[in-house]
């Protein structure tokens, strides 16, 4: 998704306010982030950012209007002043080759990983699953998992399966992309109650790290892949104001 609002574009329903016509600029700065927040417009906006890449959409519906007294949309009126734009690309990054759920899965150590449900030509798929080279236990699968993602605890519901062989994952939610995969293991960031239920009832573990605890550590490596396309002629920064929304007390 990518959004490039101009003012003349939209109408602010507490009057026309200034108009701003936005000129074609160049990209010189790039941040990264798994969510625009408040805080990551502020650090873009500080930081003379360009274009904002925030794998999470700024907008889930369509807006055919923009309300300044609305919190939501101030924060897109906000970018539009400051010409920042913004890029997302979330399920294509999930789904491709080489992106985050091939990313996710390496978490869970060496072995033959194949597509879930891929697309005609392979080159994308809604999860993977991975056959490790050795069965291990599902206390071993969480330190690998915990180390790789740098995170200090996962939520675990136990099922059958004494040693891990098979685990499936799928980053941010996983119900419907896991959903009916046979795997000793799913690994995702979220998942409903009664879908974690199901998955114990057929044996499987479940294993949740938060929603993007799946994705944030992919930042670091889709630099390095955006620097290399870009052959360094843009300056990437991750955002130090991002991060999970969820703590523990």
């Amino acid at each position: 998704m990518f959004f490039l609002f101009k003012t003349r574009d939209i109408q602010l329903k507490n009057g026309p306010g200034p108009k701003k016509h936005i000129k074609n600029q160049k990209i010189k700065k790039i941040l990264l982030t798994i969510d625009t927040t408040d805080l990551v417009v502020e650090e873009a906006i500080k930081n003379k950012v360009n274009l904002i890449i925030s794998y999470h959409p700024i907008l889930f519906d369509p807006k055919n209007s923009l309300i300044i007294s609305n919190h939501s949309d101030r924060k897109i009126i906000s970018l539009i002043h400051n010409n920042i734009a913004v890029y997302s690309p979330h399920t294509a990054l999930d789904n491709t080759i080489g992106g985050v759920n091939d990313w996710l899965i390496k978490s869970c150590g060496p072995g033959k990983i194949t597509l879930i449900n891929p697309s005609e030509d392979l080159l994308s798929a809604s999860a993977r699953r991975i056959t490790l080279n050795k069965p291990i236990s599902i206390n071993t699968l969480c330190k690998r998992i915990k180390s790789y993602l740098d995170i200090p605890y996962l939520r675990v519901a136990s099922g059958s399966a004494d040693k891990i062989k098979t685990i499936a994952c799928c980053a941010g939610s996983g119900s419907s992309a896991l959903k009916g995969v046979n795997s000793d293991c799913y690994l995702t960031g979220e998942m409903s109650h009664h879908n974690i239920l199901m998955a114990q009832s057929n044996g499987i573990n479940v294993l949740l790290s938060e929603h993007s605890h799946t994705e944030r550590g992919f930042l670091k490596h889709y630099s390095s892949m955006i620097d290399d396309l870009l052959q360094g002629s843009v300056d990437i920064v991750l955002s130090k104001q991002d991060k999970d929304p969820i703590s523990l007390k």
